[in-house]
């Protein structure tokens, strides 16, 4: 299923946030959504995901999800937000008891998405257990139980430290690339925009509209850290965007 996004605008009050955003989210493919802060990154992300309606344009849905796909559409946020009362097993079992999938059925689903998120031997472990690192692993494994046609994530890797969050990329770089998923990932890192999007699109300060849209055609799996040619589209990126960044900042300075 592929999402479209068509003239897409939104303030609040008044605020304009959003001015006239077209844009193609092609099925199994990430798309990263990078810009300075407030230039309405994760508003765009809400508004793809039915959480609020624009104040003009369209969010169309072109094609149909998956037939076992029990939500067409899921959010992984920043915040795991788990149930500390819950285990592993529990939290991801948590939206599949929403649709009423219980018993074998639930079983063979949890075992499948732990065994891909590598949280296999962790499933009756509860939250405060965990690192934060496998607690954004529980998110992404509750996110994949649904089987969703597209994933929409929030920044979910912008909590954790460097190291964690290089190993959690790889994670999701393995994920797609035994299981293409589409998503629309909203991030302030460059760095992590190259590594998993095969689309990166830049706006600009507040109200966002697309500056530029950039294709990266390299496999995931062929992208490493300190790789030269992400390094230079991260430039062309950066150069892009910190005109932009200064300008956002001294508009929030004076607010």
């Amino acid at each position: 299923m592929d999402i479209r996004l068509d003239a897409i605008s939104h303030s609040y009050g008044d605020t304009e946030v959003l001015r006239d955003i077209s844009l193609d989210i092609p099925a199994g493919r990430i798309v990263c959504l990078v810009g300075p802060s407030g230039c309405g990154k994760s508003t765009l992300l809400r508004l793809t995901g039915g959480l609020e309606r624009p104040d003009a344009g369209r969010v169309l849905q072109l094609g149909t999800p998956p037939a076992n796909s029990l939500n067409p559409l899921t959010f992984v946020f920043q915040d795991f937000a788990l149930l500390p009362w819950r285990s592993v097993r529990g939290n991801i079992s948590l939206v599949l008891e929403d649709h009423g999938i219980r018993g074998r059925d639930a079983d063979a689903i949890i075992s499948d998405v732990l065994a891909r998120t590598k949280l296999s031997d962790f499933a009756d472990a509860l939250p405060r257990q965990l690192s934060g690192g496998m607690k954004q692993r529980v998110a992404i494994a509750r996110a994949l139980a649904v089987n969703p046609a597209v994933m929409l994530m929030d920044e979910p890797l912008s909590a954790l430290d460097s190291q964690t969050r290089e190993l959690l990329m790889d994670d999701l770089v393995a994920l797609w690339t035994r299981q293409p998923f589409t998503s629309v990932y909203v991030t302030h890192n460059l760095a992590e925009a190259v590594r998993l999007g095969h689309k990166i699109v830049v706006l600009s300060r507040r109200p966002g509209q697309i500056c530029e849209v950039v294709d990266i055609d390299k496999p995931l799996d062929q992208r490493g850290y300190a790789d030269p040619d992400l390094e230079t589209v991260q430039k062309h990126l950066w150069t892009l965007m910190r005109d932009e960044a200064r300008a956002a900042d001294a508009e929030l300075l004076n607010v």
